[in-house]
């Protein structure tokens, strides 16, 4: 009996540890190849502000940060750095500075999906056409599947 519990547990923590690494891994494994740095450098060129991704933020963690200089444009907001790799990530323009899961569920209602993240070193997501960054001060990446906050810049 002692032997079968031992069995069972061993194989469930197995299980639980292959599950979570899945969860990790898929995400870098089904991403598409990142945006080259001529690219970002490009867009950043033709961007109006700029902000930075930053680790210590009160909602970043060992697992959820982004760090890097975070370029928006009317067309195109691009990050040249790294984001924790994750899956379902999507970039937020917010009319104010949050840095925590708290703060963004509470403005949610008033900020603008602009896209996806697809790319975790580097990446370029177009705004649409009726989205004004102007309107915004801050640009946010949150994981809509697990309802975690990944990071913040305020560009203006």
């Amino acid at each position: 009996m002692k032997k079968t519990l031992l069995l069972i547990a061993s194989h469930a923590t197995v299980l639980l540890v292959g599950f979570a690494i899945g969860i990790y891994a898929l995400p870098i494994l089904v991403a598409p190849p990142a945006p080259g740095a001529e690219a970002v450098v490009a867009q950043t060129a033709e961007a109006r502000y700029q902000g930075q991704f930053r680790r210590d933020l009160k909602g970043s963690d060992p697992l959820h940060w982004g760090e890097g200089t975070v370029s928006v444009g009317a067309k195109t907001i691009g990050l040249m750095g790294r984001l924790a790799p994750g899956p379902d990530y999507k970039l937020y323009l917010s009319p104010e500075f949050v840095e925590t899961k708290a703060d963004f569920l509470r403005l949610k209602d008033r900020m603008v999906r602009v896209g996806d993240v697809k790319t975790f070193n580097n990446f370029l997501v177009p705004v649409p056409e009726n989205v004004n960054p102007s309107d915004h001060n801050t640009v946010i990446v949150w994981c809509e599947t697990f309802s975690q906050f990944i990071t913040a810049a305020q560009y203006r």
